[in-house]
């Protein structure tokens, strides 16, 4: 069978961003041994030894660190020219591998997910939703919504959101636990905190009003590192949880959760979506980013101005 140099080059350029033969071979829908025998065609073809290869690990030779730079470039221009073709009668096609945080996911993207795919039914998408950070280049995604500060310098990102909070707790708990008139109350009570999954790192909350701020910084009653696990434990009437609105919306619109101090001023987190420098914006991602965009910009619990 001839070589498909271009399909070659791609397994090659995502086993360099990868670092490994069988994740490169996952993230493109291949078996391991066709992507291995794709290299080695390459390889044969160019008379060069791309990469090294050892049991811990891939990496590029010199050779192929320079192959690999041209050999993105004209990848990401190939794929732009063919949306470009595509766009030209008016269709954008291809698949599109997004990561987003949970709240996001299950309370604004997938359920609008119907207008998107009536819009673009030619584009197919691959969602992922979790409290993660990911390596988009690693794990060969496209595009993430992530919330908080962005440091990553090697992301374009694009600020679209805000993510609000609140403090919760089921009726039966409140009614059977101390008034909470103050911040400083919440000391006295059974605190549901949340762990940053992958760092471990615990979130703290400090609420102001005027010139009064309050940081709760008590050892919580139990962990999460999940919004919808610890909206459970708030609803089972655990303790006093400080949630996302988009979260807990439906709980306090039924009555099963009660907001608490809500005349005090709470963070709310920025959400931005970002993709990799080194890789063009094609149109698919495009109409996707602008899409989710304006979903947040029409939904007051999202939106930058609300």
């Amino acid at each position: 069978m001839a070589l498909d140099r271009l399909e070659a080059m791609r397994a090659f350029c995502r086993i360099v961003e990868i670092g490994s033969f069988s994740k490169a071979a996952e993230s493109l829908g291949l078996a391991t041994t066709t992507v291995s025998g794709q290299v080695r065609s390459l390889e044969k073809l160019l008379g060069i030894r791309l990469l090294h290869r050892s049991t811990r690990k891939v990496a590029p030779t010199a050779e192929g660190a320079a192959y690999y730079a041209r050999a993105r470039a004209l990848i990401d221009e190939v794929d732009e020219l063919e949306s470009a073709v595509s766009q030209s009668h008016n269709v954008v096609r291809g698949r599109v591998s997004v990561e987003m945080p949970s709240p996001v996911g299950l309370h604004l993207v997938i359920p609008a997910l119907p207008d998107f795919t009536a819009k673009f039914p030619e584009i197919r998408l691959d969602i992922g939703c979790s409290e993660r950070v990911v390596d988009l280049v690693e794990e060969g995604i496209d595009c993430a919504i992530r919330g908080g500060a962005l440091a990553d310098l090697d992301l374009v990102s694009r600020a679209v959101g805000q993510m609000r909070f609140c403090f919760c707790a089921s009726p039966s708990y409140l009614a059977s636990a101390a008034l909470i008139d103050h911040p400083s109350s919440l000391v006295d009570h059974r605190h549901l905190g949340f762990r940053f999954p992958g760092t471990g790192k615990r979130f703290v909350p400090t609420v102001t009003r005027g010139n009064e701020s309050f940081t709760l910084d008590q050892a919580p009653f139990m962990y999460f590192n999940n919004g919808s696990a610890a909206t459970a434990a708030a609803v089972a009437g655990l303790g006093v949880a400080f949630l996302a609105r988009a979260e807990i919306q439906h709980h306090l619109n039924t009555g099963s959760l009660v907001e608490v101090l809500a005349d005090w001023s709470m963070p709310s987190m920025p959400m931005s979506v970002v993709y990799p420098y080194t890789r063009r914006l094609s149109a698919k991602v495009r109409v996707f980013t602008d899409w989710v965009a304006g979903l947040m910009a029409a939904d007051p619990l999202w939106s930058q101005s609300g």
